[in-house]
């Protein structure tokens, strides 16, 4: 079997210049490149990965670090990660983040550490918990999805905006009892970007003089979390609201089956809003802020590749901007 040695041999250059050229890494003229991969081609070379890490100093290998991806706005993200990955010729290597501490802390402090990644893409990370500066400390290109840092790459939604966008559009079309579904409002068990959508809900209200009107429904940011939510809400007539802020569409679409089967009309009866613009928002014609998680899992992989190829290269924070789908969803209240 040929080495890179006699590929190097053949093409009369060195082996770090043979690796240069066939891994695309580095700079190599054209007609060095050509010459190396004309010898390759002779001798039936096919690189293997460790000795191209070696040689290179690289392992072709991104760490992802993101939630269980049984949500849709974290398959898709993962599904632009990978397109772009791929199209570069890097392998990628999925770490999944737990609710629970003791496992997130054991994924943070041992296992990534003893990793050898050219980069980490960290999805949904808890600020509270500093794990964003504990990635940082390994001192590896890092790009983070979601809550974001000055000195660091990033790609974001403005989360407190979405949500009080689509709280505006209730309030706009004559809503008071707005109720929120899906969270707690304990950063110990939600997420950061979950968090600042309630911020958002609650800003709408008090700039609207209805802060004391909030209510907040603990659930999940699931179908199944949305709709045993709603049941509870919407059960008591004297207590229902006219709308809903799902705190994603999934819990949105929860509420909406949960109207549906207690006979309340969507949107006659109930308004209900979400924030993503899920693969489904359409056939529950929901109102909702359109994000495009594939887009930004690809400029995700452009950023660290960008802060790959130049470690000096200023921090640089892409912000997904915040749509506003009006569908069937919404009404004026009765």
């Amino acid at each position: 079997m040929s080495t890179i040695a006699d590929v190097a041999a053949r093409a009369g250059v060195s082996k770090a210049t043979a690796s240069r050229a066939l891994s695309g890494r580095g700079y190599v003229s054209e007609h060095t490149r050509r010459r190396v991969s004309d010898a390759a081609e002779e001798l039936s070379y096919v690189a293997h990965s460790s000795a191209t890490s070696l040689a290179t100093g690289r392992t072709g290998i991104v760490g992802v670090v993101m939630p269980p991806v049984d949500r849709w706005f974290f398959s898709e993200l993962l599904a632009g990660i990978q397109e772009s990955l791929f199209a570069a010729d890097y392998e990628l290597a999925l770490y999944g983040l737990r609710d629970a501490a003791e496992s997130r802390e054991r994924l943070f402090d041992t296992v990534l550490p003893g990793r050898r990644f050219d980069g980490i893409i960290a999805v949904g990370i808890q600020p509270s918990a500093h794990e964003l500066e504990r990635l940082r400390r390994s001192e590896r290109p890092l790009v983070s999805v979601g809550p974001q840092s000055t000195d660091a790459m990033a790609v974001t939604i403005d989360d407190v905006e979405a949500a009080r966008i689509v709280t505006e559009h209730l309030i706009d079309l004559g809503h008071r009892d707005i109720a929120f579904i899906g969270g707690s409002g304990q950063s110990t068990t939600m997420s950061f970007g979950d968090l600042r959508r309630i911020e958002g809900y609650r800003e709408a209200l008090r700039v609207a003089g209805l802060a004391e009107r909030a209510h907040i429904a603990e659930a999940p940011s699931t179908m199944p979390g949305g709709y045993e939510a709603a049941v509870e809400m919407l059960g008591d007539r004297r207590r229902r609201p006219s709308a809903i802020v799902g705190v994603c569409d999934e819990t949105a679409i929860g509420a909406i089956i949960a109207a549906r089967r207690l006979g309340i009309a969507v949107p006659t009866d109930l308004s209900v809003v979400g924030i993503d613009d899920h693969q489904h928002a359409e056939m529950f014609a929901l109102t909702t802020i359109r994000q495009a998680p594939r887009s930004q899992g690809h400029e995700a992989v452009r950023l660290l590749r960008l802060a790959m190829e130049s470690p000096d290269a200023a921090a640089r924070t892409t912000v997904s901007g915040s749509s506003l789908v009006v569908r069937g969803s919404t009404a004026a209240p009765r």
